[in-house]
């Protein structure tokens, strides 16, 4: 028995079933564990020596007693677990990630350069204490700012004063822009050793800027005493050869007049109009107005023919051609020639709302404009879809709630000068150690293109109109061929006004777009022409 005992409880085996009336033979499989194996056995054979065991018979002689397995794997399989909570939370997981990357991303290209020029970085106060403040120079080799025994000098005072900016009492223009390339030195190892053992700072690098001090000369002249802006551009590359605001500032005086200058809100010397101020456009919007009108009629305005009057009224609204002068028959560049207020009142109201919004929208209003220059200002067209006939005629002639900077009327003019190509303008040319060597210099870019070269190639038509025939006849010049649309904006309602005048200039293969604004100056546009004139002089 003990025999028996052992025989039916060898493992691999598994004891009869009383119930069953089996005795011995393949197992069931219910109830087996998840996973285990079963023994197989072949038929027959496994059940007959259990059987002899139960039977007392001992196992033949010269034979074991151990049969041949053969294990199976079961047919049941270990369940499928589903867990959604880590699925959800590896996804959100996932997404923050992608979300901090896409941030950094953003900051880096975006704010990277207000943090780094930031007067609260710290880094800057530790580069300033080893390290001499660059030079800032023109891109005709003049400085225009230097330091010295811990000063920094302004040779040309109050002419670059907007757009080198200041280095006392904060920072502004390219000495804020720039701030971190100035504070940077490139100066050779060998250099950097000997400063060293010397107790000596190193220098900074030096920022060579696009601005033609001969063409800076000429635009500051131009102003004269008045308030104001000029900006020139090269349309090719996007350079901004000259850019000047006034009042200005002598910022080698800053500090002593600090407390004048930033709370004079009258003068607002400190604000560079050029990018900054925001103005009412005038008679310069009509080549935005005309653009969507040719639009409108498949590029083409041979259908446009209208009578002036001298006024116009619509809804109890009445608008008036300069000094209600009476323009007869006009077509549409005539009109555009003559500036004529009530033709393009009468084109304001044929306009489709929609698409005269999207081509302000591709004349980058509301948006921010493509250029190098930080704290740009954005121009504004502020017509609503629901606002009556006044508004309309408003702001087909440059009135009502639009707004525009000079760098934003210069980019257009360059964009019509370049077949309606646009260029990202820009003041930073190349930067240098102080061994001469290069550590960056600018690409030309195009940041779009603004129109087509057809309709480039009507509206430079019409510039040439107002310079042969129209509004700008005072500084037609037989050296080189001018394009351009003057402008009286007015800006309250005692009618005061500022002039404007906006175009391009060539000669050869040389091109330059200009932008004038001169303030409160009366009911005319010459002011600005004549400016516009001398610019064009200097550049040629």
């Amino acid at each position: 028995m003990s025999r028996e005992k052992n025989q039916l409880h060898r493992p691999g085996l598994h004891r009869a079933d009383p119930s069953s009336g089996r005795s011995g033979g393949r197992p069931k499989e219910e109830g087996a564990p998840s996973g285990s194996y079963l023994q197989a056995g072949k038929e027959g054979t496994e059940g007959q020596n259990v059987s002899a065991a139960n039977q007392g018979r001992a196992p033949l002689a010269g034979k074991t007693s151990r049969p041949k397995r053969r294990l199976r794997r079961s047919n049941l399989h270990a369940p499928v677990i589903h867990n959604t909570e880590f699925t959800v939370i590896s996804s959100v997981f996932v997404a923050l990630f992608i979300a901090v990357g896409a941030y950094f991303i953003h900051f880096m290209v975006q704010e990277g350069d207000y943090y780094r020029n930031n007067a609260y970085n710290p880094r800057l106060s530790v580069a300033e204490a080893r390290v001499t403040r660059g030079d800032i120079l023109s891109s005709d080799g003049k400085v225009l700012a230097s330091s010295k025994d811990g000063n920094r000098s302004y040779p040309f005072e109050d002419v670059y004063a907007h757009a080198v900016g200041y280095n006392s009492n904060g920072k502004g223009g390219v000495e804020l822009q720039e701030n971190d390339t100035l504070l940077r030195s490139h100066v050779s190892p060998v250099r950097r050793i000997q400063n060293l053992f010397a107790g000596k700072k190193d220098q900074g690098d030096n920022v060579t800027l696009t601005l033609d001090s001969k063409i800076q000369q000429a635009a500051y002249g131009a102003i004269g005493n008045h308030k104001g802006a000029v900006v020139v551009l090269d349309p090719d590359t996007g350079k901004i050869l000259a850019m000047v605001s006034k009042p200005d500032f002598d910022p080698n005086k800053l500090e002593k007049n600090w407390d004048k200058l930033s709370t004079d809100k009258d003068q607002a010397a400190l604000v560079n109009r050029a990018n900054q101020g925001l103005y009412p456009p005038g008679s310069t919007f009509k080549i935005v107005t005309s653009l969507a009108y040719l639009r409108q009629n498949n590029g083409s305005d041979h259908n446009f023919s209208y009578d002036c009057t001298g006024t116009f009224s619509k809804d109890g609204y009445t608008i008036h051609c300069f000094g209600n002068e009476k323009h007869g028959r006009e077509n549409l560049t005539q009109a555009f020639g003559n500036s004529c207020n009530t033709a393009f009142s009468n084109v304001g109201l044929s306009l489709n709302y929609e698409q005269w919004k999207q081509t302000a929208g591709d004349m980058l209003f509301d948006t921010n404009l493509p250029t190098d220059l930080s704290n740009s200002a954005i121009s504004k067209f502020q017509l609503a879809k629901s606002d009556g006939a006044a508004a309309i005629m408003q702001t087909a002639i440059g009135q009502g709630n639009t707004l525009v900077t000079p760098i934003h009327m210069a980019m257009l003019a360059s964009a019509v000068a370049n077949g309606g190509k646009l260029m990202r303008t820009y003041i930073k040319d190349k930067v240098t150690s102080e061994d001469g060597l290069p550590v960056y210099s600018a690409e030309a870019r195009q940041a779009g293109q603004l129109m087509t070269s057809a309709e480039a190639d009507q509206l430079k038509s019409y510039m040439r109109y107002v310079v042969t025939n129209g509004t700008a006849r005072s500084i037609n010049s037989k050296s080189y061929t001018i394009y351009g649309k003057t402008g009286t904006a007015e800006y309250n309602s005692e009618k005061d006004s500022h002039s404007w005048f906006v175009g391009f200039a060539e000669q050869d293969q040389k091109k330059v777009a200009v932008a004038v604004i001169l303030e409160e100056v009366g009911g005319t546009s010459t002011s600005a022409t004549s400016a516009a004139g001398a610019v064009f002089k200097a550049c040629f």
